[in-house]
């Protein structure tokens, strides 16, 4: 999958599919997007090729932690997010600004509890109040490429 910002001046590649999408309804995500959700796919960095230099931009979090976002230089669009849990070993890439979106629906909704009211979610889609368990949520082979992940960061792979 393929994507980058509006300008053209980056572009990415992931060279795996994403490991699981989220879909967040946290009011801090609703206020950085300035619309209803965030849709981010989540891969490993080192599987996200990227042409084109971004600006890293510190960002508040709900954690306290902040999020680094990844930006276009020339048109500020938002490509992709790390947050402190993986740090820069995970990229959370807005679906938004893959070539085609539509390829990648969301494999769970989180933070409903402050989802807008007219925002329907479907009943096929997992979702949860606020977060939820990897270990209970992610398929097995999304939490292996995590576990590798870690461990390639570590020098253990």
């Amino acid at each position: 999958m393929q994507g980058g910002c509006t300008c053209g001046a980056v572009r990415y590649r992931m060279t795996d599919a994403p490991m699981f999408v989220n879909c967040c309804h946290c009011s801090w995500c609703q206020r950085e997007t300035g619309t209803a959700f965030a849709l981010n796919a989540i891969v490993e960095t080192d599987r996200l090729e990227v042409t084109g230099a971004v600006e890293m931009v510190m960002l508040p979090s709900a954690s306290g932690k902040g999020q680094e976002v990844a930006r276009c230089p020339g048109c500020k669009v938002a490509l992709w997010s790390h947050y402190a849990g993986a740090g820069r070993l995970a990229a959370f890439v807005r679906v938004g600004t893959l070539d085609e979106p539509g390829r990648c629906p969301p494999d769970a909704h989180i933070y409903t509890s402050t989802r807008l009211p007219w925002v329907v979610l479907d009943g096929r889609v997992p979702a949860f109040d606020e977060y939820y368990s990897l270990a209970a949520v992610w398929p097995a082979q999304a939490q292996a490429r995590r576990v590798a992940m870690k461990a390639r960061a570590a020098g253990l792979a």
